[in-house]
């Protein structure tokens, strides 16, 4: 099951968060976590970091503004630190940059202490993949997935955090997945979209407007792709049929994501595609090699030759609580961070106490139905 709760799209400025606030990040971090899960338990925290909205809240509670640098990665990373999956039955995988690259086998690791079979472990490295595959690849809104966050219970429900950068406008946005109630991934698996960027030239191939073309582009490549060749060549006027296709309905707003021009190396890969014959859209753009400009390419000869034509919309709010981790708007109070980590101890220890005491009188009462009995 699949489900991805929303995106959060948001401006970066600099700073980074001094190593006394992020201890209390961390501390924080773990008494909200502890809270949650002795209250709601670890499903309903999944549902709640899944969320882009709340873990923006997080994140401002533990000391950023809306819009700070590090507000994903720093976050994630005190989640990270805070949680003991032998302690609370979650495990936080990946990170930032290299890091990202660990979660497989960060994955694979947690069969040491989690009940998991290693059929479960390889779906749970599978949807680790394939959620970045789709972010990266099947979503073309201009953000290069830099940070990827792997959460999953000892049950084998999960979610993803993972963010993108736009280069060009300095903006990131977060893609936020669930596992939960849709079987279908590659369709409408966004739930709530945060932005305050849209972008005017997006392919969306998940969208359920892109249906067709994502079975047609199937199709293309279960039937021998060699006679695709014509749509990605260039003739000697630089022009590629489809990019004259577009020109000639001025379409002028799709040609700065075309780039058709695709190599014999990179027309292997679609052979290959053919020889494994996929079943679904899942399955073909799971295949390696099968990225950005080959879902594009098919995406456009789908709409070309058969009149299917993909999304072309963009699939894409917040308050201080200690201050910002850079002074802005204020200064984190040092004082006031360390009490809100007491009281969250205080509140958690006093609904342990309380939990004790509510079992004694049950006990207490069931001791005297018997003595009636």
């Amino acid at each position: 099951m699949h489900f991805r709760r929303g995106v959060a799209n948001l401006p970066l400025h600099g700073g980074h968060a001094p190593r006394w606030l992020f201890k209390r990040m961390v501390k924080l971090a773990g008494g909200i976590v502890d809270v949650i899960l002795f209250e709601y338990g670890s499903d309903e925290f999944l549902r709640r970091i899944s969320d882009p909205y709340w873990f923006q809240a997080l994140s401002c509670v533990l000391g950023f503004d809306w819009h700070s640098s590090g507000t994903t990665t720093t976050t994630c990373g005190a989640l990270k630190m805070a949680i003991n999956p032998q302690e609370h039955g979650i495990m936080v995988a990946g990170g930032k940059g290299k890091v990202s690259r660990k979660t497989p086998s960060e994955i694979q690791g947690a069969a040491d202490f989690f009940p998991l079979s290693s059929k479960k472990i390889e779906e749970l490295v599978y949807s680790s993949k394939i959620s970045a595959k789709i972010d990266n690849s099947c979503i073309q809104d201009g953000y290069n997935l830099y940070h990827h966050c792997f959460v999953f219970t000892e049950n084998g429900d999960w979610t993803v955090i993972q963010q993108g950068l736009n280069e060009k406008n300095k903006y990131a946005r977060r893609y936020h997945w669930l596992s939960e109630s849709i079987e279908n991934l590659t369709e409408e698996p966004h739930r709530g979209i945060s932005c305050d960027k849209r972008e005017h030239e997006t392919l969306n191939m998940t969208s359920q407007e892109s249906n067709d073309s994502r079975n047609i582009s199937v199709d293309l490549v279960c039937d021998n792709p060699e006679h695709l060749k014509q749509y990605f060549r260039r003739p000697l006027n630089g022009q590629s049929l489809l990019t004259d296709y577009f020109k000639e309905l001025n379409m002028p707003k799709h040609h700065p994501v075309l780039d058709m021009d695709i190599s014999e190396h990179e027309f292997k890969v679609l052979k290959e595609a053919w020889e494994l014959q996929p079943q679904n859209y899942e399955e073909l753009i799971s295949l390696q090699g099968i990225g950005p400009k080959k879902i594009r390419a098919l995406a456009l000869i789908s709409d070309l030759v058969y009149g299917a034509s993909p999304s072309w919309e963009d699939p894409v709010k917040y308050s201080f609580t200690h201050g910002g981790k850079d002074g802005f708007p204020y200064p984190v109070d040092r004082d006031v961070y360390e009490h809100s980590i007491q009281t969250l101890k205080d509140a958690l220890d006093q609904a342990k106490l309380n939990n004790k005491d509510k079992y004694k009188a049950i006990k207490r009462l069931e001791s005297l139905v018997n003595q009636k009995i």
